[in-house]
């Protein structure tokens, strides 16, 4: 097709992703408020009077559990339900580049990513009493929506694994774990020594380190950080490609 067309195709099916995801709030609203909860509770109202170190420090885990969610759900979930009902075979026969699905999916993701880190922001200035500046919130906020792709790539992954009911269930069991052992709600150093060595297996790991760096609260390491990441991403989602290849 025409350049211009093909841009139309791929902005025609991102606009139609960020529709269905707006008319599920049931699907969207836990994925995005079920991470300003926990910092609510766990963040802010138990961690009162913390120094400020402490309150930075929770900002940037909990921008990252927020954001590990649209990436694993919103990907995973949805892309086994549509290979369940036929939908990914419909799309297939559409009249539309092979990558607009994907990336209207992984777009989506992207901005549901910048809201999470938006409201913690909010939460953390406005009730915390954190100070962060412009330029930190910018970059937090482009960690936070850059780094939802590894976890899109491993959902997409998953979501060629199982079935549409399983998905939930079996994300869970890697998203809830993968928050704990990376050192999301409890600080790596107060963790027994065998996880904290076996940290940095977990792209969430990395993605904390980033985000921390953002807040000003660390920069050793960046480029190595960013290639374990962008491994990830380009792993899981030659695998998942692969899988959908074969399997449909």
């Amino acid at each position: 097709m025409p350049w211009r067309r093909t841009l139309g195709a791929y902005a025609a099916e991102a606009r139609s992703e960020c529709l269905r995801y707006l008319r599920s709030p049931g699907f969207m609203l836990p994925v995005m408020l079920f991470p300003s909860m926990f910092y609510l509770l766990f963040g802010i109202v138990m961690n009162h009077g913390s120094g400020a170190d402490t309150a930075r420090y929770l900002l940037a885990s909990y921008g990252v559990f927020g954001v590990m969610s649209p990436g694993l759900f919103g990907f995973g979930v949805s892309l086994a339900a549509e290979r369940e009902n036929g939908l990914l075979i419909l799309k297939r026969a559409l009249p539309m580049p092979p990558g607009a699905y994907l990336l209207g999916k992984m777009l989506m993701a992207m901005l549901a990513a910048g809201v999470v880190i938006v409201l913690l922001l909010a939460l953390a200035v406005g009730l915390a009493h954190v100070a962060v500046s412009a330029g930190q919130a910018g970059r937090l906020l482009l960690t936070g929506m850059l780094g939802v792709l590894p976890f899109c790539a491993l959902g997409m992954f998953v979501g060629t694994l199982v079935k549409g009911q399983g998905a939930p269930g079996v994300l869970n069991l890697i998203y809830l774990p993968m928050s704990f052992l990376s050192g999301l709600w409890v600080p790596l150093p107060l963790l027994p020594a065998a996880l904290q060595r076996i940290a940095p297996l977990w792209p969430s790991a990395h993605l904390q380190q980033l985000a921390l760096g953002a807040l000003g609260l660390g920069h050793a390491g960046v480029t190595s950080h960013l290639l374990v990441l962008a491994a990830y991403t380009v792993a899981f989602f030659l695998l998942a490609s692969r899988r959908l290849r074969r399997m449909g």
